[in-house]
């Protein structure tokens, strides 16, 4: 019998996608042994309070990524949020994946923010009693959580030491800056063709 699948689920706004996320996906697939990266862009995240840009823009940003990484097979990009009305929830994403791909072992792939804070997530039990957990852990910085969450497995996931973030590269564009050095050719050309991230933005 072959061993099953493995997969991590790397989920988040991606708005817009940049290097360092791309750099952790590559250390989660050879740390983890992962058959695949599934890449899902959030369509209406919960606890974002910001507006975010529109979800058409985040995918074509994201495709366009991941097609010039060096083993874009292994780098699925999932729109099974987008596609769904209301808030987006880890959970219900993990239950409509496990239900597509039986048998499938996920792993879910999260940052140290979001560990954090994962105890308030919707139904947060049920969902690490169907998934793996590995968080991307900033080097020197071990990751803090609530006591139960703490409890529970998780495996560290050395975090690229990259100083990149969505809400920066956002601010330089609106600001004339220059962000080739932070996201793939292919999504600084996006940004600029469409005009993104050119207005006042939020936080």
């Amino acid at each position: 019998m072959s061993p099953p699948r493995r997969a991590a689920l790397f989920g988040g706004t991606f708005d817009p996608v940049h290097n360092a996320h791309l750099a952790l996906a590559r250390v989660a697939l050879e740390a983890l042994a992962l058959d695949e990266v599934r890449w899902v862009p959030a369509g209406r995240p919960w606890q974002k309070e910001r507006a975010i840009t529109p979800a058409f823009h985040r995918e074509s940003m994201l495709r366009l990524a991941l097609a010039g990484t060096p083993e874009p097979g292994r780098h699925v990009l999932d729109p099974v949020e987008l596609a769904r009305d209301g808030p987006s929830y880890t959970i219900d994403t993990v239950r409509e994946l496990a239900a597509a791909h039986p048998g499938t072992v996920w792993t879910l792939v999260i940052g140290q923010d979001q560990y954090a804070g994962l105890h308030t997530w919707r139904e947060w039990r049920a969902l690490l009693a169907s998934v793996q957990l590995a968080v991307a852990a900033r080097p020197g910085a071990p990751p803090a959580a609530d006591p139960e969450v703490a409890a529970l497995p998780r495996v560290l996931l050395p975090l690229p030491p990259m100083a990149v973030s969505a809400s920066d590269i956002r601010a330089r564009v609106a600001a004339g800056q220059d962000i080739s050095a932070l996201v793939p050719p292919e999504v600084a050309r996006y940004i600029e063709i469409n005009g993104l991230y050119r207005a006042p933005i939020g936080s």
